[in-house]
């Protein structure tokens, strides 16, 4: 029997969020993952309470990455259609200043893009010194949506998973930090998601005629996931499997990834003199 946490932690423990870690070299069964469950916190309203002093604490840490200038993070943030990848956004980086954080969203390739290797267009979006980017989709796509759709013969997509490990080595080499989510969604979840952006006038611009027809594909998606989440799930950029049918939860445990990660560089506040030299 699965004994559910209270959120009562301590304000210096850690939520144990590598529960939600894909290992590096471990098998991946999506069926397995369940993306309703709340195995760190039972509580809604504390949960809720909890995430928004994380919020506020990421807004802190962000100012000192942005001072201190020495790190930066990359935030991958992928999943099916209404995992909520823009929510994550809005809910995680709300005490942030748009200053120091940028949020990209890659869409179909421009004829300019497909003219160069795939993650030609993905490098220059990365972060500089000082920098939190978030990629609401992200090179993944060409191992996700190109592989269902069969835009390119399978040997290509197949070379891709080395070539991503290869990529995101050279910017951790490089100081990067790069956390990568999985929002899981059920399918349950996601019907009922669209219908209530088809039910309310309001959120009609949210909605496509064509998350249907990939919802066709759902199966095929859930296996490009696994060997995704398999293939690349590195020491140096590991995957976080998120269940995300609970909104709050999503909010919560991600919030909590990025404020642990950047608690654990030991930032400080550059000395600087009257002058605005820095002081050694």
């Amino acid at each position: 029997m699965q004994v559910k946490a209270d959120c009562a932690w301590g304000e210096n423990q850690r939520m144990k969020t590598n529960v939600h870690r894909i290992e590096p070299g471990s098998k991946v069964r999506i069926e397995d993952l369940d993306p309703d469950a709340t195995p760190l916190c039972d509580d809604k309203s504390e949960g809720k309470e909890r995430s928004a002093r994380i919020a506020e604490r990421l807004g802190e840490l962000q100012e000192l990455l942005y001072a201190e200038h020495r790190h930066n993070i990359l935030i991958v943030l992928q999943g099916m259609d209404t995992s909520g990848k823009d929510g994550t956004v809005r809910h995680v980086m709300s005490g942030v200043s748009p200053a120091g954080v940028r949020v990209v969203s890659f869409k179909r390739p421009t004829p300019s893009e497909l003219d160069h290797d795939f993650l030609w267009r993905v490098h220059a979006k990365t972060p500089g010194n000082g920098e939190i980017a978030v990629f609401n989709r992200s090179h993944y796509e060409d191992v996700l949506v190109v592989r269902v759709h069969g835009l390119v013969d399978e040997k290509v997509w197949r070379k891709r998973y080395e070539q991503i490990n290869a990529f995101e080595k050279t910017l951790t080499a490089g100081g990067t930090i790069i956390l990568k989510f999985f929002l899981n969604i059920s399918k349950d979840e996601q019907r009922k998601r669209l219908q209530a952006r088809i039910d309310d006038p309001t959120k009609h611009w949210k909605f496509e005629h064509g998350d249907i027809e990939e919802r066709k594909l759902w199966d095929d998606y859930m296996k490009a996931y696994e060997d995704m989440l398999e293939k690349t799930s590195t020491k140096h950029a590991p995957w976080y499997a998120i269940p995300s049918d609970a909104k709050w939860y999503r909010n919560l445990v991600i919030g909590a990834v990025v404020v642990e990660t950047l608690e654990s560089l030991g930032m400080e506040y550059p000395k600087v003199d009257l002058s605005g030299e820095v002081v050694e």
